[in-house]
């Protein structure tokens, strides 16, 4: 079964006297790519959370964001005065450097506030229990984020499956052009020697061996054989459980080198229309291989 690489999940857990609010948002991504927002407080477990979403979602770009709400005011966060103190002065001595006015304090005291580090927790070490909240918290998010993903991948799942049956219903359809592809192809061979007037020299015999070579040359049967297995092997791909997203990759890179040959070999209209009609198909089907897990 296919899954999606996009996903979002949210969850909030009780975490002493705070309450914690869990994003998680997952979109497609050749690696594991993760970016987090956290409370300064719980950055000693960054690598730990980093962990735990790399075995839960295994590849995608995907942002986290922690935010904190507190029960009573003892837990509030104080202003980290230094801090504050040493921005406001730079920023009034930087202000005086390039000759603006610093009349309005207040305005440089605001920004200053906005500024990192400006405010601290009233205890900058969590405990366990807070930690062990955290990644309960966590688990209900990412548990969410794969409901959503797995949602996803089955509608991309059907969407490449009807995709892939039309490729194989134009190979299909290929079959009623060939004997009147090669009907056409002698003609127009005997027509060309007609027209150059070497029609009653040429030995027949030599001609008939000529044209049955330059005819398999342009045989398209291995290449309809091949693709179809392809095709077989795709379908047969999409049902495994693990992920299969780059697999599936790899597999859609050889249908598509096996329909390119056949439209080389084909040297009929008719043909060609299917083998362009089968490439449209591919391409949407690898946009859409861009997203699976």
């Amino acid at each position: 079964m296919l899954r999606s690489m996009t996903g979002f999940g949210k969850a909030s857990v009780e975490a002493g006297l705070k309450k914690l609010m869990i994003e998680i948002r997952s979109l497609n991504s050749k690696g594991m790519d993760i970016n987090l927002k956290v409370p300064s407080s719980f950055r000693e477990w960054e690598n730990e959370i980093r962990n735990l979403m790399s075995l839960s979602l295994i590849r995608g770009k995907v942002d986290l964001s922690i935010s904190q709400e507190y029960g009573e005011a003892s837990e509030l966060p104080i202003i980290n005065k230094e801090a504050v103190r040493n921005y406001y002065d730079q920023m009034k001595s930087v202000a005086t450097e390039i000759g603006l006015s610093t009349d309005d304090s207040m305005q440089l005291y605001l920004a200053a506030l906005r500024l990192p580090e400006t405010t601290k927790s009233s205890h900058e070490h969590p405990t366990e229990n807070e930690w062990t909240d955290l990644q309960n918290g966590l688990r209900q998010a990412l548990d969410q984020v794969n409901d959503f993903r797995n949602l996803e991948g089955k509608k991309l799942e059907e969407d490449i499956h009807s995709r892939i049956l039309l490729i194989l219903d134009k190979l299909k359809q290929t079959g009623d052009f060939e004997k009147e592809r090669i009907i056409k192809l002698r003609e127009r061979i005997g027509k060309q020697l007609s027209e150059s007037k070497l029609n009653q020299e040429h030995d027949k015999n030599r001609f008939e061996q000529e044209l049955i070579y330059y005819l398999e040359k342009l045989d398209i049967t291995e290449e309809k054989v091949r693709l179809k297995k392809h095709c077989e092997y795709f379908i047969e791909t999409m049902k495994e459980t693990e992920s299969t997203g780059k697999k599936l990759g790899f597999i859609a890179q050889e249908i598509g080198r096996e329909i390119n040959t056949l439209g080389s070999k084909a040297n009929d209209f008719e043909i060609q229309k299917l083998v362009v009609q089968m490439k449209d198909e591919l391409e949407k089907i690898r946009e859409q291989l861009m997203n699976v897990l």
